[in-house]
């Protein structure tokens, strides 16, 4: 048995997005019209991650993305929120994503990130609706003064599936 690879801890925004109602889409449409929908989509991110953010993987239609700091993280997030909506409009193809965000300590293991805040981050994102951004009240209290207070909606506490106590997150608004 391979010994086990020494963990590092670092610390980030872990960000899971997923794309609402895509099992429909691919049986509606087919796998062709689901693969552009997911070329589109990681085309689109591979062009608004900041220097130091990264896809640390896919999960089907979904990603998981990591970021050195939060407000960088909120705002990609944003962007990113508007060029799929854009998309959308632009090709009549549902690119609608749910996104959950988490400001905490991961453990790297090789290219992947683990942990309990990793985890956070995704059953966060289990709680957004189509083009919605949720993100912990760590994430919030982690940005800068010089982010408006009405960017963000309270949705109060939160109990998710396996994580012990509730959760208090924040809806992110788009600009006006």
């Amino acid at each position: 048995m391979p010994e086990a690879e020494a963990a590092a801890a670092v610390s980030g925004v872990v960000v899971f997005t997923d794309i609402v109602g895509f099992t429909e889409f691919t049986a509606v449409q087919g796998d062709a019209a689901a693969n552009e929908l997911l070329t589109a989509q990681e085309q689109i991110v591979g062009e608004e991650l900041p220097p130091g953010a990264r896809v640390v993987k896919e999960l089907g239609d979904g990603l998981m993305l990591w970021f050195p700091e939060p407000d960088a993280a909120l705002s990609t997030c944003l962007t990113l929120m508007e060029r799929f909506e854009r998309h959308s409009e632009q090709t009549m193809q549902p690119l609608w994503v749910r996104m959950g965000m988490h400001w905490g300590r991961q453990v790297r293991r090789r290219d992947d990130l683990i942990g309990h805040d990793v985890n956070l981050a995704s059953r966060i994102a289990d709680q957004a609706g189509p083009a919605e951004l949720l993100l912990s009240e760590t994430t919030h209290a982690c940005l800068t003064h010089s982010i408006a207070a009405d960017r963000f909606e309270e949705i109060g506490p939160v109990l998710m599936k396996g994580i012990p106590n509730p959760i208090r997150l924040f809806r992110a608004l788009p600009a006006a």
